[in-house]
């Protein structure tokens, strides 16, 4: 496990002492360092980035470039230039499907992904099959919703698949999808492969080289950085065939009355308009936080907490568990009898906070049964303390005192 003595560089803790934040899976709490680094830049060099010829512009400038650098250092990538920044996740899905997905998709072309997907990881997809008449087809997932690997090669045989879209985490079971084996397989095939990194990055090591990713999307705000921030990453040679989803200025080197336009280079012409300046520095931040404590060292006590909280809730009677082999902090379940929203409001009695309904996996249903859950998604400043109180509080619980709760 981690030390415990984390908890202290993150001042919510300081400003809220019983509070127990079980609802990472949305969004992490920030630490000191990562907001000083903002108010740093509101407070001392606040400047619009590569458009001014003075130094607060160039400090800002290159603070901005650097986290694009420690990015890179994240994922094992060598070229800052696949490193494009966007508003978060959903932006970054978006602009791929439609710069990259309308581009190449034709009539009959089939998307391939599952019925665990987030929303921001289908629907961008649906309306790009609205326009290209693309089709999307799912692939078979097991019983208890983790990723199987003939059903895949299976589906893959069946059509014209340019395109699989899949998570690195699933966001409501947390079962990480075998994603070396999947792109191999799929680039056998001339498909390329689009991940949904929200749930993963923030809490195992990512090599895009080693897992032969095509593209990568993330948000800062889940790995302890500001919201506002996201990262779209791709290959060079497929970034070269998207075309911006967003025109204006930063991404052009010239245009004329006659509507001519000639781009910047890659990643500039996809980062139009003034950027989350200050969210992109915040962030550098928390990458130096994580790269200090090591991603396997995260990604270790994530796996240990995981295992705790299903022991301890699987010896509740009423507790039944959707994901009892999770391979993170992220554990889906509800109490016999209790609607989950219920559930979270009795929680939030004893300042534990967690997620309850959907999670945005509107088609999961039609795995696990059940359509609202209650999500505990735990990260590096969580203990088992902290699970501890989650147990003692649902130990005990009924849907009268849920009832007491709410009222």
């Amino acid at each position: 496990m981690l030390d415990l003595r984390i908890k202290n560089d993150f001042p919510i803790f300081k400003n809220n002492p019983d509070l127990v934040y079980l609802d990472s899976g949305a969004t992490s709490l920030k630490p000191r360092c990562v907001i000083d680094a903002v108010v740093n830049f509101y407070s001392c060099y606040t400047a619009n980035i590569h458009r001014g010829d003075y130094d607060n512009s160039f400090i800002a400038s290159k603070e901005y470039d650097d986290t694009r650098k420690l990015v890179c250092k994240l994922l094992n990538n060598d070229d800052p230039d696949e490193i494009i920044f966007t508003s978060g996740t959903t932006a970054s899905i978006n602009n791929l499907a439609y710069s990259y997905g309308l581009n190449i998709l034709n009539k009959g072309d089939v998307i391939l992904t599952t019925l665990s997907e987030h929303a921001s990881d289908i629907l961008p997809w649906f309306k790009v099959k609205e326009k290209t008449e693309a089709i999307i087809k799912y692939i078979p997932l097991n019983n208890d919703g983790t990723f199987n690997i003939d059903n895949f090669k299976k589906v893959l045989n069946e059509g014209n698949v340019k395109i699989v879209a899949l998570p690195l985490i699933s966001n409501v079971l947390g079962y990480i999808n075998p994603i070396k084996e999947i792109s191999k397989v799929a680039h056998e095939k001339g498909a390329i492969i689009c991940v949904d990194g929200a749930q993963g990055v923030p809490h195992i090591k990512v090599d895009v080289k080693d897992l032969d990713i095509d593209f990568l999307s993330f948000s800062a705000h889940k790995m302890l950085g500001p919201s506002g921030v996201g990262v779209l990453y791709g290959k060079k040679e497929l970034l070269d065939k998207m075309d911006p989803l967003f025109m204006g200025g930063g991404a052009n080197a010239r245009f004329n009355k006659e509507g001519e336009i000639i781009l910047k280079e890659i990643p500039t012409r996809f980062e139009a308009g003034t950027p989350n300046i200050e969210g992109v520095i915040g962030f550098k931040k928390a990458l130096e936080y994580l790269l200090e404590i090591g991603m396997d060292n995260i990604e270790k006590h994530e796996k240990e907490l995981g295992r705790y909280i299903v022991e301890r809730l699987s010896s509740l009677p009423n507790i039944e568990i959707y994901n009892p082999k999770t391979d993170c902090s992220i554990v889906s379940f509800n109490v016999k009898g209790i609607f989950a929203q219920d559930v979270g409001s009795y929680l939030n009695s004893f300042n534990i906070a967690v997620r309850t309904g959907n999670h945005c996996a509107k088609m999961l249903h039609n795995i696990i049964g059940a359509s609202e859950t209650v999500r505990v998604s735990a990260y590096l400043y969580n203990d088992k303390e902290d699970i501890d109180k989650l147990y003692n509080a649902l130990k005990d619980i009924t849907l009268e005192k849920c009832i007491g709760a709410i009222i």
